[in-house]
């Protein structure tokens, strides 16, 4: 697959995921778990049938591989979801997701001995601190309002630092399962929809951990209000249309970051994801009506033009090939 289609996959799916994730987080601020839950659940389903073949197929990859990616891919999941019932807000949540350009760059000198131009260094800054100051801004709003309802502040605050902690983890691990898949593929070659089955299905054991949090917030879905389906006329509970809803257009998403990790660096891939965050975020602003500031309106630009910069479409203009005068009159 061309990796221009990959990109539009992962803004289409992602952004849209965002939505209905928002929309499931404000009325049931725990839900994390069985979201992730019923994500694994519906593209292990489909991998098992059309990517496995039911279990007939072999991979590609050793399964002791897909193990370790497998531990780092489930850890992030939960934790990053998790993050949302430890008085972390949604835009906050965004800000340490949207760090993952940074700690990508970090870990690719460290670990494999990179080295970038300097700008792509000055990209990635740009990028980082526009969607941070975006974030940081929508987070502040948001913060004010708690702080204001919230009669036990300092356990309020003590949650909100574990979820800092927590989320700081997830980044980092991120990071590192990027450049841990893309040393994969080099060694192994490019198996997308496989990587995606594997990622998916060998987890599903460990939400048993979760099995109870899982089962309660089933049982408060399926009593919330009932929701008529656009032209089929069918009535269905609103929060497991919410909930149907983030699994499709995840299961989008996951498949075209999946097809980009194969196609692209992972520096690359993290941009993309990151510039996806970051037109999450502005979505929800709009969408859901909070406040569009000054500063969000800067941080916009910074990303613009960092994404401009980490592209190189200036150099590609000005080494364009241009057709010589006489062709031209041909033509």
């Amino acid at each position: 697959m061309h990796p221009a289609l990959a990109v539009g996959l992962v803004f289409s799916g992602c952004c849209s995921n965002v939505v209905f994730l928002e929309l499931l987080a404000r009325k049931f601020p725990g839900c994390g778990n069985i979201v992730t839950f019923v994500q694994f659940l519906f593209i292990a389903a489909e991998g098992f049938i059309f990517q496995a073949n039911f279990g007939r197929k072999r991979p590609a990859i050793p399964i002791r591989y897909y193990v370790i990616m497998v531990t780092m891919f489930f850890t992030v999941s939960v934790v990053n979801n998790y993050a949302l019932n430890l008085n972390i807000s949604m835009p906050l949540h965004m800000i340490f997701r949207s760090g993952s350009l940074i700690a990508n760059m970090i870990l690719g000198i460290i670990i494999l001995k990179k080295r970038y131009s300097t700008s792509k260094y000055l990209s990635i800054a740009l990028v980082s601190i526009g969607i941070f100051i975006c974030t940081l801004m929508s987070a502040k709003q948001v913060a004010s309002q708690s702080i204001s309802n919230e009669e036990d502040g300092l356990a309020s605050f003590l949650w909100w630092l574990l979820g800092i902690a927590a989320l700081t983890f997830a980044l980092l691990l991120s990071a590192r399962m990027g450049i841990f898949q893309e040393t994969l593929y080099k060694e192994y070659g490019k198996h997308s929809k496989e990587a995606l089955f594997y990622n998916h299905a060998l987890p599903l054991p460990g939400f048993l951990l979760l099995a109870p949090d899982i089962y309660n917030h089933a049982v408060m879905f399926s009593q919330s209000e009932l929701f008529q389906l656009p032209l089929l006329g069918v009535q269905m509970p609103i929060m497991c249309f919410y909930l149907l809803m983030n699994v499709i257009t995840q299961y989008v998403c996951i498949r075209g970051v999946f097809i980009l990790t194969t196609e692209c660096p992972s520096l690359t891939v993290t941009l993309v994801v990151t510039l996806r965050k970051f037109l999450s975020l502005i979505f929800s602003i709009l969408y859901f009506n909070n406040s569009f500031t000054s500063w969000h309106w800067i941080g916009t630009l910074l990303v613009f033009v960092g994404t401009l910069l980490y592209t190189e479409v200036w150099n590609s203009i000005k080494t364009a090939p241009r057709k010589d005068p006489k062709e031209a009159k041909k033509d």
